[in-house]
Parts: structure tokens; C-alpha cells; sequence
């Protein structure tokens, strides 16, 4: 027999007031009843590229700023280096979420702007910054109480670790 404190008995997040934690949910809406691997294959593809936070970045500079040239493109999304913006920007291109235009001149110019497709991705995605927004303090409640529990004794992080 072992000594271990549970956290089982405990409240989920006793610094989380009981209302934000049995608010009734919305009701989901229904998966395709449609069993189409073709589009679920399209489906985790798109989320592994958007969930990408480069293109999350580019998403969201090119939709607040419109039209931009690559240079101040990577200067606004800021940390990202030349290689990795050319690769995130040309993936977006070929998925058709942005256009790429190449003006006829020395030296060349080129601009980047979000197609009605990428406009509407980055529509979609609002809604996670809308939502981080309305729950950030319940996440950093929720963070504390975590970490003040992992800190303790008997906490199933320091066992995990032991593993």
C-alpha cells in the first residue's frame, strides 16, 4: 500500500468558481454521417498547416493589415526567419489561402494578400482568440492551481516524473 495522495477527491480547480465549471454546453453540431476519408484526410491536413504558428501568424497580420510585401510581412509577424516565411507563404499559396503578386520591376516587388478562402479560414480562427480572450483568466486559475498542485507532495506530476 503506498502513501499517495489523490487528487481524485479534490475539487477539478478549487480556485475556479463553480458556475465556469458546469455552465451547460451548446449543443455540438453533428458530424457527417458520411464516412469520407478523403475528407478527413483534407480535414487533419488542414488543421496540422493552420495550427502551424506561422500561418496563424500570417493569417492574422495579413487580415488586420491587407496587402503586404514579404519584408514587412516577416516584420510584423516578427521572430520568424526569411526560410521559414518563404515555405509558410508558399504552402498558404498552394492550399489557396493567399495571392502572391509579382510586380514587373527592378528589383522585383512582390505582395501577399489573403484570398476569400484564407479570409474565411481566418475568420474561422477568430473565434480562438475571441475564446482565449473571454477564458484567459480561468486558464491562469486554472494554471496556478495546477502548478501549486504539481509542487505539492504526493502531486502526480513529481510521480510521473519518477516513471
Amino acid at each position: 500500500m503506498t502513501d499517495a495522495v489523490s487528487n481524485r477527491d479534490a475539487p477539478p480547480h478549487p480556485e475556479l468558481p463553480r458556475s465556469e465549471l458546469t455552465r451547460p454546453r451548446p449543443p455540438r453540431p453533428e458530424p457527417p454521417e458520411v464516412d469520407d476519408p478523403e475528407l478527413e484526410a483534407l480535414v487533419q491536413e488542414i488543421i496540422s498547416r493552420v495550427a502551424d504558428k506561422w500561418t496563424m501568424l500570417a493569417l492574422e497580420v495579413l487580415t488586420e493589415h491587407g496587402r503586404l510585401r514579404f519584408t514587412r510581412l516577416g516584420e510584423l509577424i516578427g521572430g520568424v526567419s526569411q526560410k521559414m516565411l518563404t515555405k509558410t507563404l508558399r504552402q498558404m499559396e498552394a492550399d489557396g489561402l493567399l495571392e502572391r503578386t509579382v510586380f514587373p520591376v527592378i528589383p522585383p516587388r512582390v505582395e501577399y494578400e489573403l484570398t476569400e478562402l484564407g479570409l474565411g479560414l481566418s475568420e474561422a480562427f477568430c473565434g480562438v482568440w475571441i475564446w482565449a480572450e473571454r477564458h484567459r483568466e480561468a486558464i491562469k486559475r486554472s494554471r496556478r492551481a495546477y502548478e501549486e498542485r504539481a509542487a505539492g507532495p504526493g502531486s502526480a506530476a513529481r510521480e510521473d516524473a519518477g516513471r
